[in-house]
């Protein structure tokens, strides 16, 4: 595996493979690689030849009073992880390579409609900080195909919506949700979970299951099973910012088309996201 932080080598040496015809995939991530992470770079290898992993705690999309400071890092442990799935290159850049200015000062990318509405709302200006370090690493990389995890679905649907309105020709996968056999989505904030609060996370995505279960047996009072699913969260002592269901294409009212029910909620020091799909 190569490990590169500058761009210039980067691109020198994704142009040799991809002057021999090779296809390349991306997968950004922001390090503390598990399981769902690995899924990705797994994944990658039936979409391209070489796989590239860039690993980057981005500052632009993490909001006043949230943990870029304290953001698991686990550099040794990555970097064995991603040798051992052979990993073509691991690209691992400095805040500066990434951002040559004063970042309150870099061009920003946004995409309205999608960016300002569910974690938008608690968190403004993040989904601008991944929208604009995801357009920088497509015009590093120039992948062929990029893969995101299913459970950060607002981001997911973002990106895409980025990809279609700037013309990038870069296909987007999404791949399911890696969870726990408990269902508790694996995320690199779980660390954060006390023993207690660690018994109590699954919670989450049963509550999204149940209600799943409760549209497909017929039940189309999504208003009320927004409000019954908040506050069996609430009862649980999770500290719930929404629990809504949504149109999995568009995020916009549900309607006769696919279903995505998403929430996020607190407990002690994590913040928990998760969301379920219904095909109809």
């Amino acid at each position: 595996m190569l490990i590169i932080d500058k761009i210039l080598p980067l691109q020198e040496q994704l142009s040799v493979w991809r002057n021999e015809g090779q296809k390349i995939a991306l997968v950004p991530t922001m390090g503390n690689l598990h399981d769902g992470h690995l899924s990705l770079i797994d994944n990658a290898r039936q979409f391209a030849d070489k796989v590239i992993v860039s690993i980057f705690v981005n500052p632009t999309q993490f909001v006043q009073g949230e943990d870029y400071g304290t953001y698991p890092r686990t550099p040794d442990e990555d970097r064995q992880k991603l040798i051992t799935l052979a990993t073509d290159i691991l690209f691992n850049p400095e805040t500066g390579e990434i951002y040559t200015d004063d970042t309150q000062q870099q061009t920003q990318i946004a995409v309205p409609g999608l960016d300002n509405i569910l974690c938008g709302l608690s968190r403004p200006g993040h989904f601008s900080g991944v929208a604009t370090v995801v357009t920088k690493l497509f015009n590093i990389v120039r992948p062929d195909t990029a893969l995101f995890g299913e459970k950060d679905y607002q981001q997911l649907l973002i990106i895409k919506k980025l990809v279609q309105d700037l013309f990038f020709p870069v296909e987007i996968i999404g791949i399911p949700t890696v969870r726990e056999k408990d269902g508790l989505a694996m995320s690199s904030r779980n660390s954060y979970l006390n023993i207690e609060e660690r018994k109590c996370a699954p919670i989450l995505y049963r509550t999204l299951k149940q209600t799943a279960d409760s549209i497909t047996a017929g039940n189309s009072d999504f208003s009320g099973l927004e409000t019954s699913g908040q506050s069996a969260l609430d009862h649980a002592g999770f500290k719930t910012e929404y629990f809504s269901i949504r149109n999995a294409g568009t995020l916009g009212d549900p309607g006769e088309d696919d279903l995505v029910i998403l929430a996020a909620a607190h407990l002690g020091k994590a913040r928990l996201i998760d969301n379920v799909i219904i095909r109809r």
